[in-house]
Parts: structure tokens; sequence; C-alpha cells
């Protein structure tokens, strides 16, 4: 807590009083008819892990339980309304039972059931989504320890935003719970989250609940300390302290942690103690590692025999208790029994939800305005930008170096601060992970974010969450949350950038299943795609090839076009054909095809000027969705075929897309289907001519379309 400078003797002591309420003074009486409430939803939880422990054949996927976190996990879902979002992590099933699910409903999940109103059995137990209205929304988990910190982050971004511009009003000011482990503090991505929400000042509550145990990790080999101690350092983050096992306590702070976050709309972790009783998880049995002195220890903190102790010494009849206990045990063993009998999922839905579906599937308005003038690909980002965010104000722009100041280091967004302001378009910190991931929380709430990760180089440290978390989030919450984001990416190799400045990554990216990627090389097609991905409702990555913003590489100059219309839209999945062979050559099987993108398109225009007609190029535009019926059809009229990149050629996206093409065009070919692209070093160099040497050029291209046209 950081002090006033100036108070006077009453301000003082109020203030003191108020930091003293803070550290959990426990003074406010908590209902027996909570107080019994939670007693059955303890022992609904007991009775469940019980019935999974005697069933383990049937229970044959991995699970974990919620054993020893009852009182804290049932005391936060008490607090929370509609308006609200948690995001559970995987032993946080009595949270669930706390917001109102039923033991069926979580059962279809453990038992991968076609009716899993999370995932449809496609996820574990306790990896729940859900916008059900009646209850806090929870956006898709995945399992990657921590990894949730940062899409849920981002759903308090998205509501602190959402109100600043007053775009939805709400009942009540919402609060944004994410749980989370003691030992995945340790996670890097688990401090970017923090150090944003504390920059930002975000309605959101890091539940942190300790049982001293990372796996078979104890606390004394993972870590130096505990979350509590590790957030003192983040400014504007204040911090609670409460024993996870008491439930009356757990309550009474957690009223206190989520009435100051609803109220003063600011950041709160609150570090819960608590015991695993259970297992780790079905996998990793408790036997495996623990040993009876800590077991026992762990045993003696039983939130269920706490309460049920408190209840019984403030007068509640044991016998009720009993009654209790024995009707939850009853419930649990006839959800179990109806999960068991329930439908497993139809073959046939596995591809559902990849992607959702979209409303661009036609180009759409003008490309070539009379009297238009051309301009940069630069200019066409720009522009696009500026239409969309006019257009629509759930539209916003963050990443490195994009805000007023400099406009981003390309300048490929520059203006776009002065013009929406710092709430609209804002600079981060060095954050490849939280600008990536916070666009799923974002998106969840409604809202368009646009972000950009500086150089293609810099997307590794995101990557996790790309795959993690945004490209599985349709897939795995039955298209409930389907990412609906834009990632700018500037790639490629020019003019000496160097190592860690000029590199491709398409082809891993195109090993992400559950994201889109165009890849445009003129003004014209970036700005229709761009405009195409953002009524997207899925995750797009744009790659933008930074020698072909400003058309200062020599022979790119096509790069620029005439600027299309602000109504003009170009749908993914749609190559085109820039350079067409002479029929008469082709005919006589004297053509060939090249199929490229990004800067191969310049190498590939200036090649065909040295071969007359018989050379036809194809830009793809965009790599996922891939237009492989244009493609397949151009290969077979001219029965040979390179596959064109910039990136490194082993293992590469051409690879992969030139056998594609030739096990479909298998019959057409009169020659083996050939890749060509950079050479397989670890970097680009920095020299210009080592860069020259590595990268492939209109002169190799013409050497290899030479020995082509031989066969």
């Amino acid at each position: 807590m950081n002090y006033p400078k100036t108070l006077t003797i009453v301000s003082i002591l109020i203030f003191c009083l108020s930091l003293l309420s803070m550290e959990n003074t426990l003074h406010e009486k908590v209902s027996q008819d909570i107080l019994l409430k939670a007693y059955n939803h303890m022992m609904l939880a007991k009775a469940m892990a019980d019935i999974y422990e005697e069933n383990r054949n049937v229970c044959k996927y991995v699970h974990s339980t919620s054993r020893g976190h009852e009182a804290i996990q049932l005391a936060t879902a008490y607090q929370l309304k509609k308006e609200d979002w948690v995001s559970p992590y995987y032993r946080d099933e009595s949270i669930l039972l706390g917001i109102g699910f039923e033991p069926y409903q979580l059962m279809l999940q453990l038992l991968a059931k076609a009716d899993d109103p999370f995932s449809g059995g496609r996820s574990y137990y306790s990896h729940p989504s859900s916008r059900d209205e009646n209850k806090p929304k929870i956006i898709h988990q995945s399992s990657a320890t921590g990894m949730q910190t940062i899409p849920t982050t981002g759903v308090a971004q998205g509501i602190k935003y959402i109100q600043d511009f007053e775009l939805q009003d709400f009942e009540n000011n919402p609060v944004v719970v994410c749980s989370l482990g003691d030992n995945s503090v340790t996670e890097g991505e688990v401090s970017e989250a923090l150090q944003f929400a504390a920059l930002h000042q975000l309605p959101i509550i890091f539940l942190v609940q300790d049982n001293e145990w990372g796996i078979s990790v104890t606390k004394e080999e993972a870590r130096t300390c505990d979350a509590y101690d590790f957030v003192a350092g983040f400014t504007g983050l204040s911090r609670m302290r409460v024993d996870g096992t008491d439930f009356v306590e757990s309550f009474e702070v957690m009223k206190k942690a989520v009435d100051f976050v609803r109220t003063e709309r600011k950041p709160l972790v609150v570090c819960a103690k608590t015991v695993l009783i259970g297992h780790h998880t079905s996998g990793v049995r408790r036997e495996f590692y623990r040993d009876e002195e800590d077991l026992t220890k762990h045993r003696a903190k039983d939130p269920g025999n706490i309460l049920r102790n408190h209840l019984i010494e403030s007068g509640v009849d044991e016998e009720l208790l009993k009654q209790i206990t024995k009707k939850a045990r009853l419930e649990a063993e006839e959800a179990f029994e109806k999960a068991k009998n329930a439908e497993d999922p139809k073959p046939e839905s596995v591809m559902n939800h990849v992607f959702a579906p979209t409303p661009i599937t036609e180009e759409v308005g003008t490309r070539e305005p009379e009297g238009g003038e051309k301009i940069v690909m630069v200019d066409a980002a720009i522009h696009a930008i500026q239409e969309l965010m006019w257009k629509h104000p759930e539209a916003l722009l963050y990443g490195q170096d994009v805000g007023e100041r400099i406009g981003g280091v390309f300048r490929e967004t520059v203006t776009l601060g002065k013009k929406f302001g710092s709430k609209r378009v804002f600079n981060t910190a060095i954050q490849e992970a939280y600008i990536i991931g916070s666009t799923a929380g974002m998106s969840a709430v409604g809202l368009k974010p646009i972000v950009e990760v500086q150089f293609a180089d810099y997307i590794y440290p995101g990557i996790n969450q790309l795959i993690t978390e945004i490209s599985k989030s349709s897939y795995l919450s039955q298209g409930k949350f389907p990412v609906s984001n834009i990632i700018r990416v500037p790639i490629g190799a020019y003019g000496g950038g160097g190592p860690y400045h000029s590199g491709s990554v398409e082809s891993i990216l195109a090993n992400i299943k559950g994201i889109k990627i165009a890849y445009p090389s003129n003004a014209a097609d970036f700005k229709g795609l761009l405009k195409a991905a953002y009524y997207d409702p899925n995750p797009v990555v744009m790659l933008e090839h930074k020698g072909l913003y400003w058309s200062k590489v020599p022979g790119t100059e096509d790069a620029k076009t005439i600027e299309p219309a602000e109504d003009y839209i170009l749908p993914f999945g749609k190559g085109k054909v820039i350079i067409e062979a002479d029929k008469e050559e082709t005919e006589k099987g004297r053509t060939l095809l090249i199929v490229t993108y990004g800067m191969g398109v310049y190498w590939a225009k200036e090649a065909a000027k040295n071969f007359n007609g018989r050379v036809e190029v194809i830009d793809l535009r965009t790599l996922i969705p891939l237009d492989e019926e244009l493609v397949f059809e151009r290969v077979k009229a001219h029965g040979k075929c390179i596959v064109l990149t910039e990136e490194q050629l082993n293992n590469s996206f051409a690879e992969a897309f030139a056998h594609r093409i030739s096990k479909n065009c298998f019959k057409y070919l009169d020659a083996p289907v050939e890749t060509m692209g950079s050479l397989d070093v670890p970097a680009v160099p920095i020299n210009l001519v080592l860069e020259k040497e590595m990268l492939p050029n209109a002169e190799k291209l013409s050497n290899k379309i030479e020995d082509m046209l031989k066969y």
C-alpha cells in the first residue's frame, strides 16, 4: 500500500483503519443459510471426489478435484453476479458448483460426453466455458499453468474500455476473478498480467490458492516467497491474505475483496492458504510423491470438517448435517449414473467449431475508384484501420511503439494515436505474450482488438498464448468464444535488418490450427484483406513484409496501387493469377506455374519477363485458408510448378504445399513439383552480401525456371 503524502490526524486514523480492513479484520457475521449452503456444496464436492476414486475404471480421463480448496472457492463463487467473469483453473470444481452448475453437468465433462456443456467432450474436467446469461461468464480455459491470467486480464481490460467509452450499461459494475495456484505465479506470463493490471488499474481479482505443492514440487523447491510477498513490488496492486480452509474467514475476506474491486475499479491479489487432500490429478496420485506425515497435516485442515465444527458450535443440530451429507452423496451418485449413460460425441462432430462462420465470402466494393491515387502499403494499413475505427467504437489498437509518439517503427500506425487518443491507440510494454493473449479476453466481451508485434522474430514469446489460448478457444468452447482479433506482424528480410529483425515465421504459424493468416503483396490487397479480417469472427495474423511497406526495394513499385474505396473487402482464401501464360504455349505444354506470396510475387514478376509468356504466376494472398482449388486447376493446365517462398526451405510451408500439389495433380505433372526459398541457415545475416546470398531473387528463380522448362 502507498501512503498519501499529506494527511490530517483524523484522516491518518481513517486511512489506517481502512488498511486494517483490507488486511482482513473480520467482523461481519455470515448467515446460517450461507453456511449451510456452503456445507452442502462441500459435501457434494467430497462425494463427487469419492465417487470418482471408487470408479477409477470409469473415470478414465485425467481429472483433478477441489478437495482441500472448497472453502475459498465457494466463498468466492457466492460473491459473484451475472455481470461478472471468472476464470477457474483445473482444480476449481467448487467454484463451478458455487455459481450454479449441477454435478451432472460437471460429470458430463468428466466423462467427455456429447452433452458436456463446456466443450462437448473435447476438454478435461473443470475446464469450463460459459455464456449462461444468469451466471458469471467463463472464457475458454486451458491447462497451461498460469496462462489463463493473460486472457482473463484481457477481459478486465475490455470491461474498463467498455465503461470508459460507455459502450454498454451494467446493472452492477463487473468484477473479473482469475484463479490460479501459487506455484504458477513463477510463470513469466503471470507477471505480464499482473504488471498490466496494476499499470492500467483494471477491475480484477487474482485469487491465488496455495496448497504448497506444484505437482510433486514443493514450495521450497519452486519459489523464494509466496504470492503475497511476490506481488508487493507491483505498485497499484492491493493484496490480502486469508486462511482458505476456513469458510467464514474466506467469505468475509472475499466479500471485502469483491466489494473493493466492484467499487474502486482497481486490481487486487488474494492469497489463500489451502490444503491438498486428494491427488494432484487422477494420473499423478498422492501416494506417488507424498508421505503420511504430509497427508495427515493437510487432512487436519479439511474445510468440510472445519465448517462442520463451526456449525455445531453455533448450535446447528448434528443430525441435520448428517442428513445433508447423506443427501449430497445420493445426489452425486444419481448424477454419476446418469452421466455414465449419456451419449458420447458423434464422430462426425470432430471438425465442428474449428472456425466460426465468417460473413465475408465474396469480394465486394470498389477496388479501383475512378480518379483514385496510388498509395503505398503502409498507407493502406493506416487508412484501413482509420476507417474501421471511425465506424466501430469497439475497435482499438495497441502494441509496442504504435502510440502517438512515433506511430510504429515503420510508421505503419502514424497519425492514429493523435486522431483516436491514448485510450484507443496506445503503447504497451515489451510483453508479446500479453499483447497477443489479451485479445482473447477483449474479444470475449465484444471488442475488436488490433494489436502489433513489432517484428516477426518477436512473436515467439507470444506463441504460447496464440497456440494454447487463442487458436483452441472456438474449438474447445463449442463456438462460444471464437477469438476475433487482428495480430499485425512486420516480416521479412530487407536492407540488412539482421538476425533478429528479418525472420520469416509463416511455417510456424501455418502449423497452428484455428488461426487465419494473410500475407498481402500490394496496397489494395492489404486494405481489402484487413477489412475482411476485421469482420471475420476468428483470429487473424496479418503478415506484412516490411520491404513492401514503402516500395523502396527495386522492382517492388507494383506494391503501390490505386487505393480501394472504403467499402472494398477482399475475402480470405482467394488467390489471384497476376501473370497469365500464353494460351498457345500452354496448349503445347511449354509453360510453368509459379505459386508464391509476399516478396516472392516481385521475384516471380521479374523472372517471368525472361520467358516470353511461358510463365504464369499466382499470388496466394492468404496462407490459411489457402486457395487450393485455383492452384490445382492451374497446375493441371501447365504440368509444371514451382512453389516460391522467402522462408528457409527445409520443412517449410512451401514444401508442405508442394507435396499437396503433387498428390492432387500427380496425373497431370510433367515434372516434379519444385520449391525455392532461402538457404537453410539459422538466421538472416546482417551483412548485405550474405543476406543477398541467402535470399531467393529473380536471377536464381530464372535459373530454376529454365531448368524446369526443359522437361
